[in-house]
């Protein structure tokens, strides 16, 4: 397999290390709704440790770590008395979300979503800002869909009720 093919398969079926507009405000829209939340603990970009899992039949050509675009916790990772910072964190998110960016495919997605359930998150979210749609996941093989239309997104497992259209403001922008 050459090199160039790795590249081009990467930004297809893997992670997207270049983001977008929508990309960058939907993960930054749905990180502060969802911080307002007071017993939610909130992190974008969290370098999850996944050493002790097999999760080689999901084909995410992940390792040591996967980054989910957005953690939710219902307890905060403790960062131990020795340490300064923790570059990968073993406790697994209650929630983690997916945003789908211009050269990611939703089977990429898909798969580390059903990674996700079987390494304990409780809840997971598919969301694609080009079309304004949220898939919640409560299992790993059926997303509940909601779209920009709706009035609210609603994740039962989490107790969670996001006003959908102040995701998904720019649907509703004059232009």
């Amino acid at each position: 397999m050459s090199e160039i093919y790795q590249v081009e398969n990467n930004a297809i079926d893997g992670e997207d290390e270049m983001g977008s507009w929508y990309h960058s405000c939907t993960q930054t829209k749905l990180a502060s709704l969802l911080d307002q939340e007071e017993s939610f603990f909130v992190l974008t970009e969290l370098s999850l440790d996944i050493s002790q899992y097999d999760l080689s039949e999901y084909r995410l050509d992940a390792k040591n770590e996967i980054k989910p675009d957005v953690c939710v916790y219902l307890k905060r990772p403790i960062i131990p008395v020795q340490e300064t910072d923790l570059i990968t964190v073993s406790q697994m998110p209650d929630l983690a979300i997916e945003v789908l960016s211009p050269r990611q495919s939703i089977s990429y997605l898909n798969r580390k979503i059903k990674a996700y359930f079987e390494m304990g998150v409780k809840s997971s979210w598919l969301v694609n800002p080009e079309q304004g749609f949220i898939s919640i996941y409560s299992t790993p093989n059926r997303g509940k869909p909601f779209s920009y239309r709706d009035a609210e997104a609603i994740d039962e497992i989490m107790n969670i009720r996001l006003p959908i259209q102040k995701v998904f403001y720019w649907f509703f922008e004059e232009v």
